[in-house]
């Protein structure tokens, strides 16, 4: 039995977040595609989709990934899912600039809210 899903979603959003504005920072198509592959890993966990066992899971030992340890906050679900997808579409562009545009709309989703019902407090 999993203990503290919230936390451990909190810790993989906020190391996800990370790697969206290493991505969005990038000088290469190649790292922007990097850090995305991380952001996905730290969402979806190992059981995800879209989980990519080549590129480093910056989350390992955090938790089962985000989007697994928030179930039941409909509202940071969607979020994370939009991120996902955001991740994704950086991953599938060959152009740095819309790749970091990618990156920059899935690091402000992935911005802790007030309404993420007590899973990103400030620390």
């Amino acid at each position: 039995m999993r203990k503290h899903a919230p936390d451990m979603a909190k810790q993989e959003v906020a190391t996800a977040h990370a790697h969206a504005l290493m991505a969005q920072g990038a000088q290469s198509v190649d790292m922007v595609h990097t850090h995305l592959h991380h952001v996905i890993n730290c969402l979806e966990g190992p059981q995800g989709t879209d989980f990519d066992a080549r590129a480093a899971n910056p989350c390992k030992g955090k938790g089962q990934g985000a989007l697994p340890d928030s179930m039941g906050n409909a509202d940071l679900q969607s979020r994370l899912r939009q991120a996902v997808d955001a991740a994704r579409a950086g991953i599938g562009a060959d152009d740095l600039q819309q790749a970091q545009q990618h990156a920059t709309e899935a690091a402000s989703l992935l911005q802790a809210k007030p309404a993420d019902d007590g899973m990103m407090h400030h620390q």
